[in-house]
C-alpha cells in the first residue's frame, strides 16, 4: 500500500467535505484497523520504551523534505536540541518523561538519523489505486517497533493548530520554548466526526438484528425491553473507558496494549485466544446464514450441501488481498439498509396474520423460561460487540476529543435500529418466528416475493463476501501464534503487512495450509451446529460479554487500582450473565 500522499482527495480532513468517496475511503481504512486491531493484539514488543528512540524517531518522520514538497507544505524550522527535548516533554506527557529535565544535548543529536539511515528505514510500500493508510505518519517509532499517538495535554486540540486554522492537519511544531502556548503538535487521525461516526454504526449494525426478534421471543416485552437498552448504554460506557484509556497514554495502539498495561504481557495470549474464538464463532455464522438462506430460495438441497458446496468459493476467497476484501464489507451495509427496508414494509403492507403489523401475533410481556432468558442474553448482547476497533477508531478522529459524543450518537442509532427489528419482528410473528427472520420473510405466503427475494439473495452473497475478510486477522493471528509470522507493534502496520505481497516460501505454503484448514473447520461446526440462534448465543454471551464488558472495566479497574460501585455492578452482572448464557448456548446446541 501506497503512503499516505494521493493526489485525488484528502481523507477526514475538516475542509474536504463528506463525498461519498471520502466516506467509503473512511469506511474501507476502518475496515483496516479492524482487521490490524486484531492481529497486533499477538505482540507484547511495545512494553519496553527506548526514551532516546522515541525522540530520534520523532524527528525521523517529521523531517522528510520530499514528502513535504509532494504536499505543498511548509518544511518545518528544526529548533535546537534542548528546545526540541522540552517540547517533546510537554506535549507527549509521558510518565516516564514527567518532571524530567534534560543536561546535556549529547543523546539527542546522537538520536538523529542520516538521510541515508532513514531511506533504509523505509518498509517497502505496497502500491494500490486508493491508498488507505501510511505507515509512518504521525506516529512513534520504539525501539521495538510499537508506534504510537501523543495523547490530548490540557486545553489542547486533535489535528488542529491552536489558532483553529483547519487548513492543514499535519504535524505543528513550535518554533521555541516561548510559543508553548500558541503552538503545539496535535497528531489526530484522518477521519471526521461524520465518517467515524458511520465507521461505527456500519461495525455496529451486522447478521446480530437477525436474532432480535428471537431475542424478544424469548425474553418477553418487559425483560426485552430492558435487556436491549441496558446492553446498549453499558456497551457505549466500555466503549468509552477504552477509548479513554487509549487517549490518555501515546504507547498504547491497539485492544491488547490496553490488557498489557492492565494486566501485563501476558494477557496477550490470553486476548488474543478470545479474538480467535470470537473470530472463528463469527465466521461459523456466516457460513450458516449463507446456506440457510440458500436453502429458503432453492429448497431442493438441504443446508449441509450448500455448505460443503461452499467451499469452492470460499477457499479461492481466503487468499485475496485485504485491499480487494475491504471493498466487500460494503455489501453487509447495503444488506443491512435492505433487510431493515424490507421486514417494515412487508410487515405494513400484509393485512393478515402471520407476519403483519397490522394484524400483530399473540405476544407475551413476561419470559418464556428461565434457560431461554440465558439465550437471550447472548442474541441481545451479540449486536453490540465491536469494541476490538473501539481503539483505532478513536486514533483515527481528526479530533478524538469528539470520541465520546460520537460513539454516543452510533450506539443510539445501533440500538435504536436492533429494538425496532426486534420489536416489529416479534409482533409479525410471535413466539413462531425463526432464529433468522429473513427465514421468515420467503417461507410466509403474501409478501413481495421478488423484493424479498432480493433480499435473501443478499444475504447469500454477503456472508460469502465477508468471510473471507472475517476470518485474514484469525489466520494471520494463527499464524504468528504457531510461529510463521513475526508479530506487528500496531494495528496500521499490521494491515500494511497483510496488503502486501507473501513472497513464496516453504512458511508461505504453511501458511496457505493453515487458511484452508480454517475454512473447513468452520464449515465443518457449522454442519455440526446448525443452529443459527446457538451460534449467536454463543458469540455474545461468551466472547461479546467478555471483550466489551468485562474486559474494559477489568482494564480500568486494574490501572485506577480502584473499583467503584457502578463498575462492581457491572462486572458483576456481566460475568453472570456470560455465564448463564453460555451454558444456555451449549445446552441448545
Amino acid at each position: 500500500m501506497s503512503s499516505w500522499r494521493s493526489g485525488s482527495f484528502s481523507f477526514g480532513t475538516p475542509v474536504s467535505g463528506s463525498s461519498v468517496r471520502e466516506v467509503i475511503a473512511s469506511y474501507r481504512r476502518a475496515q483496516y484497523l479492524a482487521v490490524g486491531s486484531t492481529v497486533a493484539s499477538v505482540s507484547d514488543e511495545s512494553d519496553e520504551i527506548d526514551e532516546e528512540a522515541l525522540i530520534g524517531s520523532t524527528f525521523e518522520e517529521e523531517e522528510e523534505p520530499d514528502d513535504l514538497e509532494e504536499e505543498n507544505l511548509p518544511t518545518p524550522t528544526v529548533p535546537s536540541s534542548q528546545d526540541d527535548h522540552n517540547v517533546f516533554v510537554d506535549q507527549f506527557q509521558w510518565d516516564d518523561f514527567e518532571n524530567t529535565q534534560t543536561t546535556t544535548e549529547t543523546p539527542l543529536a546522537s538520536s538523529f538519523p542520516s538521510p541515508r539511515r532513514r531511506a533504509e528505514r523505509r518498509p517497502p510500500q505496497v502500491h494500490e489505486g486508493t491508498p488507505l493508510l501510511k505507515s509512518k505518519t504521525s506516529r512513534l517509532s520504539t525501539a521495538s517497533g510499537t508506534r504510537s499517538t501523543p495523547a490530548p495535554t490540557e486545553g489542547s486540540s486533535y489535528g488542529l493548530s491552536d489558532s483553529g486554522d483547519a487548513s492543514h492537519t499535519g504535524p505543528v511544531r513550535r518554533l521555541s520554548a516561548t510559543t508553548k502556548a500558541e503552538s503545539k503538535q496535535h497528531l489526530g487521525g484522518q477521519s471526521t466526526f461524520g465518517q467515524t461516526l458511520f465507521n461505527s454504526i456500519a461495525i455496529l449494525l451486522g447478521i446480530g438484528m437477525l436474532s432480535e426478534p428471537l431475542a424478544f421471543a424469548y425474553a418477553g416485552w418487559i425483560a426485552g425491553t430492558i435487556l436491549i437498552i441496558l446492553y446498549g448504554l453499558i456497551s457505549c460506557y466500555t466503549a468509552k473507558l477504552l477509548a479513554h484509556i487509549i487517549l490518555a497514554d501515546p504507547r498504547l495502539r491497539s485492544y491488547a496494549d490496553v490488557g498489557r498495561k492492565a494486566f501485563g504481557a501476558r494477557s496477550t495470549v490470553v486476548i488474543s485466544i478470545m479474538f480467535c474464538l470470537e473470530l472463528f464463532a463469527v465466521s461459523v455464522i456466516l457460513v450458516t446464514l449463507y446456506a440457510d438462506s440458500l436453502h429458503v430460495i432453492i429448497p431442493k438441497y438441504t443446508s449441509d450441501t450448500y455448505k460443503l458446496w461452499g467451499l469452492l468459493l470460499l477457499i479461492p476467497m481466503v487468499f485475496l488481498p485485504l485491499s480487494l476484501l475491504s471493498y466487500t464489507s460494503i455489501l453487509g451495509i447495503i444488506s443491512t439498509i435492505m433487510m431493515v427496508v424490507v421486514i417494515l414494509y412487508d410487515g405494513l403492507s400484509k393485512p393478515d396474520s402471520p407476519g403483519s403489523l397490522r394484524t400483530p401475533a399473540e405476544t407475551s410481556f413476561t419470559i418464556s423460561s428461565w434457560a431461554n432468558l440465558g439465550i437471550a442474553y447472548g442474541l441481545f448482547m451479540a449486536g453490540f460487540s465491536g469494541h476490538a476497533v473501539i481503539p483505532s477508531l478513536a486514533r483515527d478522529m481528526v479530533n478524538p476529543e469528539e470520541f465520546d459524543t460520537m460513539i454516543n450518537w452510533a450506539f443510539l442509532v445501533a440500538t435504536t435500529i436492533y429494538a425496532l427489528i426486534g420489536y416489529v419482528g416479534y409482533l409479525m410473528f410471535g413466539p413462531n418466528v425463526s432464529d433468522e427472520i429473513s427465514m421468515d420473510l420467503l417461507k410466509t405466503p403474501g409478501y413481495n416475493p421478488i423484493m424479498n427475494q432480493a433480499v435473501l439473495w443478499m444475504l447469500v452473497v454477503s456472508p460469502l463476501s465477508k468471510f473471507a475478510l472475517t476470518t485474514q486477522p484469525l489466520n494471520a493471528v494463527l499464524e504468528v501464534l504457531i510461529g510463521l509470522e513475526s508479530p506487528a507493534a500496531s494495528p496500521e502496520d499490521m494491515a500494511i503487512k497483510m496488503s502486501s505481497p507473501v513472497p513464496w516460501s516453504f512458511k508461505a505454503l504453511l501458511g496457505r495450509m493453515q487458511r484452508i484448514i480454517v475454512t473447513v473447520a468452520s464449515v465443518a461446526v457449522s454442519v455440526a451446529v446448525p443452529e443459527f440462534s446457538a451460534l449467536m448465543a454463543f458469540l455474545g454471551s461468551f466472547s461479546a460479554f467478555m471483550i466489551c464488558i468485562i474486559g474494559p472495566v477489568a482494564a480500568k479497574v486494574a490501572i485506577e487500582r480502584k473499583c467503584n460501585v457502578l463498575d462492581g455492578l457491572i462486572l458483576g452482572l456481566g460475568i453472570v450473565m456470560a455465564c448463564w448464557g453460555t451454558v444456555a448456548a451449549f445446552l441448545i446446541a
